[in-house]
């Protein structure tokens, strides 16, 4: 398996609070025991080394709603690879990577309030606005080397105050704290030109399809 899709898997688990990996010939299954979240199948190549075979095989396996598969290569390429049922997500994701530095200014705007606080391994950060309501958020799970920042999230009427900032700032400083040296996320759209303005480069673009059922689409 590619080591940050390792690293992103073992981040991953801990984040969320999954089940421990099963590894499997072509990546590993996690289990997350959730109605529209059963399960997923994340295969371990990356980029060109993504075998069509492969894919084909994990995904033509599968037979109940609710599982998901990660695929570490364009969905555009991925897509013709998947039968009937499978949902794939129109945007694409990014595997993306940082070395762990000191972090710079962690101070919130005035009248915003932060909490972190740790626990079962993973460190949690809220911005809280100065109405009390949630402005921003995000959480990062050091496992030994690497990290994975996970749920990073600012509210639609607190955006473009830095806050995406600070929160990626402070967590980046709490794993670093903690011993890991390079920080791991899967990133979407909305949040790659953020994290690229910190340092965050990408390594492989990511697929998410989730199947929906013999007949099913997503709605």
């Amino acid at each position: 398996m590619d080591e940050l899709v390792q690293a992103w898997v073992d981040g991953w688990v801990v984040s969320r609070g999954a089940a421990p990996p099963v590894v499997e010939p072509w990546g590993c299954t996690i289990d997350m025991g959730q109605a529209h979240h059963v399960s997923r199948h994340v295969l371990g190549a990356v980029n060109d080394a993504v075998e069509e075979a492969a894919v084909r095989k994990v995904a033509d396996a599968v037979t109940g709603a609710g599982v998901w598969l990660k695929v570490f290569t364009d969905p555009a390429v991925v897509g013709p690879w998947l039968g009937a049922g499978w949902w794939i997500d129109p945007e694409d994701g990014y595997l993306m990577s940082v070395p762990l530095t000191a972090a710079g200014d962690t101070s919130p705007p005035a009248g915003y309030r932060v909490r972190v606080w740790t626990a079962g391994g993973v460190t949690r950060m809220l911005v809280a606005a100065p109405d009390g309501s949630l402005a921003a958020r995000g959480q990062v799970a050091p496992t030994g080397p690497t990290a994975v920042f996970d749920q990073i999230e600012t509210t639609p009427a607190h955006r473009r105050r830095g806050l995406g900032s600070l929160v990626m700032r402070t967590l980046q400083h709490a794993a670093a704290g903690q011993g890991a040296e390079t920080g791991v996320l899967g990133g979407t759209p909305a949040g790659r030109a953020l994290y690229e303005s910190l340092g965050w480069r990408v390594h492989a673009l990511l697929t998410s399809a989730k199947f929906t059922g013999p007949e099913g689409t997503e709605t």
